[in-house]
């Protein structure tokens, strides 16, 4: 039987003969063998495409793909400081105050019970010029990098190792909460966010489901946690982690030298940042989302470019 169709038709309208009636020549056995090597080259290439389509849908989600390269850190250089200005003033004495003959005015001095109150160990005094120099240069309040880098030096002598630094510390409180502007809030002189950050009830509707763990004390809610801060801490987490900063002696989630410490010391406890793997780790730690790793590693590694 044959078809009376465009494919038995020739090239100037005949009829063609019906395909039974052709010789099995050499040349037509080439020519469907070509046919079948042109479908199936064909079927790579749909395949191929369609490989190469869903990689890019994937690297469009996640700047890294479906397993998204190590990020790696700023690595910047430690902040300079100036010295601490000399004390001048000697304690008062007031007449009349004897001592007895067994009292040791040094005795107590280590457990802070000579009388007065204990001095606060001192800190490292950022040099005012480089603050204001790369405040100005990379857009972070000048109150905010003042923490941050006063976290990475405190980190850099307590945890050599770690290798954290201010521009990372920088880059998740501008993620985190725009280096406690979010909701035009801003920083005090004492670098307190006013008024306070706090999140969204975390109660499973679309966020992480976590019920109160501090009795409403951070967050002012006694049903579920919430974030806190300018570095936006779960009050579990802060907990854990709290550190004095500013050393006046209160750990305070909403006080950015603390909150920035906090950070500091959170992600050392993954390990040594000194490497991509290890930065990428630590960050990771913090959020665990691929994106928001992605994002802290561009806008620290756009601070650690702004400062040259």
């Amino acid at each position: 039987m044959s078809w009376d169709d465009d494919f038995d038709a020739d090239e100037h309208g005949g009829h063609r003969r019906a395909a039974s009636k052709k010789p099995v020549t050499g040349w037509r056995v080439a020519r469907l063998a070509g046919a079948s090597v042109g479908i199936v080259v064909g079927a790579v290439a749909l395949v191929v495409g369609a490989v190469v389509a869903v990689n890019l849908v994937g690297t469009a989600a996640n700047p890294g793909g479906f397993a998204a390269p190590a990020a790696d850190g700023p690595h910047v250089a430690l902040p300079p400081t100036v010295a601490q200005p000399e004390q001048t003033t000697e304690p008062e004495v007031l007449e009349g105050d004897v001592l007895a003959e067994s009292d040791d005015p040094t005795a107590d001095e280590s457990s802070g019970l000579s009388g007065t109150a204990p001095l606060a160990a001192a800190l490292p005094l950022i040099d005012e010029e480089w603050a204001a120099g790369i405040a100005d240069a990379t857009d972070i309040p000048e109150r905010a990098l003042a923490a941050y880098a006063l976290a990475h030096l405190v980190s850099a002598s307590e945890d050599p190792e770690c290798g954290v630094d201010w521009a990372t510390i920088a880059a998740i409180g501008s993620v985190e909460s725009g280096h406690g502007s979010h909701g035009d809030r801003s920083l005090d002189d004492a670098g307190r966010v006013q008024p306070p950050i706090i999140g969204r009830a975390l109660d499973g509707n679309g966020v992480a489901k976590i019920a109160d763990t501090d009795g409403g004390a951070l967050d002012g809610d006694a049903t579920w946690d919430r974030a806190v801060g300018p570095m936006q801490f779960i009050p579990s987490t802060w907990a854990k982690w709290a550190s004095d900063g500013d050393g006046d002696g209160v750990a305070d989630p909403n006080q950015i030298d603390d909150a920035a410490l906090t950070t500091a010391n959170y992600l050392c406890a993954s390990g040594s940042m000194t490497t991509s793997e290890g930065w990428r780790a630590a960050v990771y730690s913090y959020n665990h989302d691929n994106d928001y790793v992605d994002k802290v590693a561009r806008v620290a590694q756009g601070y650690a470019a702004a400062a040259g």
